[in-house]
């Protein structure tokens, strides 16, 4: 009887040795349940900020953005997985190099916000090419006024998009829809694409910017990719052309662009990321009727929520197995 019992217990303690720790902050209860139902391999934990550390002191894996001090804390950590697509804040920023130089998986919802972002990108775009804010300044004074009437139309036009991953091909999508042509600027080999005419490395940027009816910024921000879109850059784009941001508002220079606007060089521009964020009352982007200035919100939808917690769900599921990951991020370039 004491044998079968010792059995039953060293049995039971393999078990739970087996069961992986995964330490999330501040998730509502429902989220932390439905992830706790994709297996029975791994064990939850909802901490505070306060709690955190300890609860990582012997956690396998962490969900959320995480900190210097925190990867710090968590010895055992094999696995971070963040809740956007950007991975800047916890590579780059603020001692990132404690995760950067570090064992650790990390994976990002990268490609799953693409297609509300494309939306928003596109949006902006054609908000500005048929000259929509006038009528909508119009409509509270209660004004009909039709010419002269500008409208622009997108067909035939050429649009340089600046990261073809998984925003900047969902925004390829669209801007071919359309009738024009795209023109990619990536440092990876993208496969071929009936939507991308060609695409060049970041290096020939100077080459395609001229040629750009629109820009499109949908680049991950990086130590490489910061302010790739220069005061230069600006001053080389087509004269009545249109910038977009959706990304990172690091990837541009605001000097540049409120430069470019001042001059009228630009027919408009739309951004959806500033640098600085959150933009400042008084910045004088504010002051130009032609820019469209949304607070960061390009990545929301009514069916984002889903696709993001379901593809850390999918990656609970498989770290519990041991399986790959999805959406795995190359921590030396940053996406």
């Amino acid at each position: 009887m004491f044998r079968t019992l010792v059995c039953c217990l060293l049995v039971i303690s393999a078990g739970l040795a087996q069961t992986k720790k995964i330490v999330t902050i501040g998730q509502p209860a429902d989220v932390i349940q439905d992830w706790q139902s994709a297996t029975s391999k791994v064990r939850i934990v909802n901490a505070t900020p306060e709690t955190a550390n300890q609860e990582l002191a012997d956690a396998d894996a962490f969900i959320g953005e995480i900190k210097p001090a925190q990867v710090r804390a968590g010895k055992n950590l094999k696995w971070v997985q963040t809740m956007s697509a950007g991975v800047e804040r916890v590579l780059f920023l603020s001692g990132g190099n404690d995760l950067r130089d570090s064992n650790i998986v990390l994976t990002n919802n990268q490609i799953v916000q693409g297609p509300e972002i494309a939306d928003h990108a596109m949006a902006m775009l054609l908000t500005l090419s048929r000259g929509l804010p006038k009528y909508i300044g119009d409509r509270q004074s209660e004004t009909w006024q039709g010419r002269p009437y500008n409208g622009v139309e997108l067909n035939t036009k050429t649009a340089v998009v600046i990261g073809v991953g998984g925003i900047g091909t969902q925004i390829s999508i669209r801007a071919w829809a359309h009738g024009m042509k795209v023109i990619g600027v990536d440092p990876e080999d993208i496969p071929y694409s009936p939507f991308i005419t060609k695409v060049v490395k970041p290096d020939q940027l100077d080459e395609v910017i001229p040629q750009a009816d629109v820009v499109f910024i949908s680049a991950p921000h990086t130590e490489k990719s910061h302010k790739m879109m220069g005061a230069r850059q600006f001053e080389m784009m087509k004269p009545k052309s249109y910038f977009i941001a959706v990304s990172r508002g690091g990837l541009y220079d605001m000097p540049g662009l409120v430069k470019a606007l001042d001059s009228k060089r630009l027919a408009g521009a739309g951004v959806d990321v500033t640098d600085p964020e959150p933009l400042p009352k008084g910045h004088p982007l504010w002051k130009f009727d032609n820019a469209i200035i949304t607070p960061h919100v390009a990545g929301r939808s009514d069916l984002d929520r889903a696709r993001m917690l379901g593809t850390i769900r999918e990656n609970i599921r498989r770290f519990g197995d041991d399986k790959p990951l999805l959406n795995v991020v190359d921590k030396q370039k940053g996406y």
